[in-house]
């Protein structure tokens, strides 16, 4: 089945432009005007990707975000969402990213370059790993990469689906560092035109999840001036 696609702004000529670009390219467009209009359609569909407007005229879509991430149901609480902001401060992009945003796009915008990036995004649906273990186990810790499962002292945490990612990424080779520039490579798999400080937002996020502390790491350590290494001990062996 073609991909989903839910275009949520309350403009009707931006919904209709990414509506005919997106349509071109084979997907599934659903529309939306207001934040509450969205969440029913996420509900109801289960896109694959959410274009979501920041300045939305209910509800803002930082919220919106909030409300989605927290819904039940996997499939539809772990679509990948791009804030789209007419506002260019780097804090205002951010924000959304914080609350488990994918990506941004900042107004005026190419529909050639949204399309291209929704598609570079979808594709990265499969796992990062494609000869990866059952399972990965570290103290404290399991990475199930055919499942999409990560257990925290034996119980199960929700990690997005670019969260996801980017710890099977670390988790695949212990002890490698990895630049910011490797990371949005090989999580996000096409050539970011943003900030690579957006590795940072879902670093500090998945270590929020993990219950990992920035200080004193169990898991993900900074090294400075470079990126992160994971750093978890193979169940079984100590700590050296």
């Amino acid at each position: 089945m073609s991909p989903i696609v839910l275009v949520v702004d309350d403009q009707p000529q931006i919904r209709e432009v990414l509506r005919a670009y997106l349509g071109a390219e084979g997907f599934v467009v659903k529309e939306a005007a207001t934040g509450e209009a969205a969440l029913v359609m996420v509900d109801q569909f289960g896109p694959d990707m959410v274009l979501l407007d920041v300045g939305l005229p209910d509800i803002d879509g930082v919220e919106v975000l909030r409300r989605l991430r927290a819904l039940p149901d996997p499939a539809r609480s772990g679509a990948y969402v791009m804030m789209v902001t007419a506002r260019s401060e780097e804090v205002d992009k951010l924000i959304g990213l914080a609350v488990g945003a994918d990506d941004y796009v900042t107004k005026p915008f190419s529909p050639r370059e949204v399309v291209a990036r929704v598609k570079a995004i979808l594709r990265r649906g499969r796992p990062v790993v494609e000869s990866a273990p059952a399972v990965w186990r570290f103290t404290g810790l399991e990475v199930r990469p055919a499942e999409r499962e990560t257990l925290v002292d034996g119980e199960l945490t929700d990690l997005s689906a670019l969260e996801f990612d980017l710890l099977s990424a670390l988790v695949e080779a212990p002890g490698r560092v990895f630049s910011r520039a490797q990371l949005l490579e090989k999580v996000w798999g096409y050539d970011f035109y943003g900030d690579e400080r957006i590795v940072d937002v879902h670093i500090r996020n998945v270590r929020r999840k993990l219950s990992d502390d920035a200080t004193d790491p169990r898991f993900i350590r900074t090294v400075r001036g470079v990126g992160y290494k994971f750093v978890g001990v193979q169940a079984g062996e100590s700590r050296a």
